[in-house]
Order: C-alpha cells, then structure tokens, then sequence
C-alpha cells in the first residue's frame, strides 16, 4: 500500500504531568457555554464566509482526519468520515464508533453518500477543492478548516478547533480542552528544563518507498508537531526548504546527512503503515547506519496511529512521548 495515501489531503492532491486518568481530552458533560449554543450558530470558516445553522449539528460528517479527531475530542456525532480504516491505521488518539460510514477516500469523498446520510453538517480542509465543496453545498451546510499554515500552525489548530466545536455547541468544552493542552506545553516545557533537555536538538520525519527509494519528509520550522516540541523547549536540528503551508521538506538518506551535531541529537519519525521505511528499508544502508544519531541509538519511532498532523488529543499524545523519549 502507498506511503503517499496517508499524506495530509492537500499533498496528496498536489503541558500539565501526564494528567493522570484525567487526560485534557476526556469526555465531560456539557457546559453552561455549551447549553447557550442550543439555538441558532453562525461560524466564520477559513474562507471568511459565514456559515448559519438553525442549531448547532448534531449529525456530522468529516472528510479529513484531523477536524475528524477533533469532532470525535468533543464527542460530537459522527456519521461518516473518509476513509475510516486508514484513520484507524494513522490516527489512534480518538477511536470511532463502528457506526461511522464510510463516505470515500480523503481525496475523493462520495457526494452520493454523504447526502445520503442527512447530515447537519460537512467538515472539510481548505485544500481539498473548491469543486467538492460547492457540490456539498448545494445539499448541506459546509464549513471549511484552514488545516495548516506553516506560520502560526498550533494557533491555527486551535483557531479550527474552535470553529468546529461552535458549529457543534460545543464551545464550553473545547475551551476546557485547550486550557487543559496549554497546561501540558507549560509542564512539558517545566519537565525538560528539570531533566537538563531543554534546548536540546532534535529532528523529525516520516518516510515511504518509491521504486526500491526511500524518500524522507523532513519536519521543519513551521510543521505542527516541531511547533509542539520546540513549545516544550526543544530546537529543530533542521534548517533545510520547506513548503509554507505544511512546513515539510523531501529529501533522501544522503540529504539527511545535514544532521551532523554529535550533541544528544535524537531523530524521531513516524510510521504506521508497513513496511517501516527507516527500521526496515534503510536497514542496511551504509549512510544511514554512519549517522551519529543512528550509531548512538536516538533513533525513535512515534507510536503507532500518532497523527502528526491532527488536533489537540494528538498533539497531547506526541509531547507524552517526547517527554519518554528524553526522559523528562
């Protein structure tokens, strides 16, 4: 199976102590703020048009994983979602119902079938397409998440989150959620300073096959999750060409060897899918074993179905990690 498949959609068309039993994305009953919302809503969607709803939704459906995990965060009611298997595979930090149906691939979702389901409402990134998201319209209301934006890309996830959680009156909780993810990044940060980690250097990536190649994706400035580490005192060790919407860069295991500081540098990379690019296919290969990351041992896979480019339960997830990682 491609690599490629469980890339964001856009691509593919083109901090408290752990918190216990009490994780920041549990589950609450709804709020006075969420109970005020049970009337008529309007959201400004990241194309700055108004979106009106006699009440807030109450059957939802989302074509992508993040806004997915989102509205699963708030325990809104999800009835179908694009491609739930592969967000089964990619993204473990809010399971679904088995009631879910699946509406299609993330990249191309059956108009068909989400009519079908009746649905108050379709959530959906900027980047999926404009054709799809005026067909939708003309059935449902649509609002459209920005997604990423490699210059501000956690207060973006946080402006989506907001959004999403008013159209479903859900306003109360997701602002318990936030302050809940604000308090982990200030402990995270707390923790790695006490563990003498802080502004130490890391690298991260994800990576597929391409015709017996590996291509690496590399996580530079302005990418979620290097916003996430670097929030909690770490520093990018990569400083090569991104793109600015997702912060990401291409490039192959010669590239890689850029990364060349011998101090504790520790490379972290996600795969959920098999076969595992950097513990199976590079193996073997003589540049990659001369890295002094790799020769040390601070290579680190992310936990299967981390989603690195999801919402607050993801990122809660990722910086859980960073802190077993550097033993913090």
């Amino acid at each position: 199976m491609s690599r490629k498949r469980f890339m964001p959609a856009a691509l593919v068309a083109a901090a408290t102590l752990l918190l216990g039993a009490c994780g920041t994305t549990e589950k609450a009953t709804t709020t006075s703020a969420d109970a005020a919302e049970s009337q008529e809503v309007t959201v400004t969607d990241s194309r700055g048009q108004e979106v009106t709803l006699d009440r807030p939704a109450e059957r939802v459906v989302a074509l992508e994983w993040a806004e997915v995990e989102m509205l699963a965060t708030l325990d809104a009611e999800l009835v179908g979602v694009a491609d739930p298997k592969g967000y089964a595979t990619w993204n473990q930090a809010e399971p679904l119902p088995d009631s879910v149906k699946d509406v299609g691939l993330r990249a191309e979702a059956s108009v068909d079938s989400i009519v079908a389901l009746e649905p108050d409402l379709v959530v959906l990134e900027a980047e999926r397409g404009s054709p799809l998201t005026r067909q939708l319209e003309e059935y449902v209301p649509v609002i459209v998440t920005e997604g990423s934006d490699a210059s501000r890309n956690l207060e973006r996830m946080r402006d989506d989150f907001t959004m999403i959680a008013k159209a479903v009156g859900k306003t109360g909780e997701a602002e318990r959620i936030l302050a809940g993810l604000d308090e982990k990044l200030v402990e995270g940060r707390q923790r790695m300073e006490e563990a003498g980690a802080a502004g130490t250097p890391f690298a991260m990536a994800d990576g597929w096959v391409e015709g017996g190649n590996v291509d690496i994706r590399m996580f530079g400035q302005g990418a979620l999750f290097s916003d996430v580490a670097e929030e909690i005192g770490l520093e990018n060790a990569w400083t090569g060409k991104v793109d600015p919407m997702w912060g990401l860069g291409t490039t192959d295991v010669e590239g890689v060897t850029a990364l060349k500081d011998e101090k504790a540098l520790r490379f972290v990379y996600s795969a959920s899918d098999e076969p595992d690019p950097f513990a199976e296919s590079l193996e073997k290969n003589p540049i990659w074993k001369s890295l002094p990351f790799v020769r040390k041992g601070n290579v680190h896979k992310l936990d299967d179905g981390t989603w690195t480019f999801g919402g607050p339960a993801s990122v809660e997830s990722f910086v859980d990690q960073l802190l077993e990682i550097y033993q913090a």
